[in-house]
């Protein structure tokens, strides 16, 4: 793959979505690290060691306060605004609407489960159970919160199927992307 970096005195902010098991994190980290900017991936684990509470605690307390979500979600978009950046997270592409390019990553709930069990160990079938219990509980937050279907990703620049490729060939077609709209260049 050919090197990319951010054109001169240009700023750029790619946000990446994708439900568990997509493979987010993966290729924003792959994307961050070619082309040297930040990673933002604020998580309820950093926001519990902010607050002196156990990622359970805070696990816990956030399903009764909307408060821990809102939190976490508007520090992220605070921090993409502030530099060129990655925002790889499961609502990056609807909070940070400034993102030159918004890319949704998708993957069959077969698929998915896999990579879990791959990533996490356990039984597929109740990883399969889990998965669709939190993408559901997910879905009806995020509506509840912030109005938004986590569903409805037509609008993004790039939809990936990452049951097609490896993360090095998503983040390629991303870079491509970004060259193509004279945001990055090749050197």
């Amino acid at each position: 793959m050919s090197e990319y970096r951010i054109k001169e005195n240009k700023e750029l902010r790619i946000a990446i979505s994708g439900k568990s098991g997509c493979g987010n994190t993966t290729v924003s980290t792959l994307l961050s690290e070619k082309l040297g900017v930040k990673l933002i991936n604020f998580t309820f684990r950093q926001l519990a060691q902010e607050k002196g509470l156990t990622l359970a605690q805070v696990i816990e307390n956030a399903k009764t306060d909307d408060s821990y979500d809102i939190e976490v979600d508007t520090r992220q978009v605070e921090l993409a605004k502030k530099e060129s950046c990655i925002l790889g997270s499961r609502l990056a592409i609807w909070m940070l609407k400034e993102a030159d390019i918004k890319v949704y990553l998708y993957a069959s709930d077969d698929t998915r489960a896999r990579r879990i069990l791959n990533r996490e160990g356990g039984d597929l079938e109740e990883i399969k159970a889990f998965t669709s219990m939190r993408d559901s509980e997910d879905s009806k937050r995020y509506k509840k919160l912030y109005n938004i279907d986590n569903n409805d990703y037509q609008f993004c620049d790039l939809i990936i199927d990452t049951a097609k490729y490896n993360p090095e060939e998503i983040a390629g077609i991303i870079l491509e992307e970004s060259a193509k709209r004279s945001l990055t260049e090749k050197c």
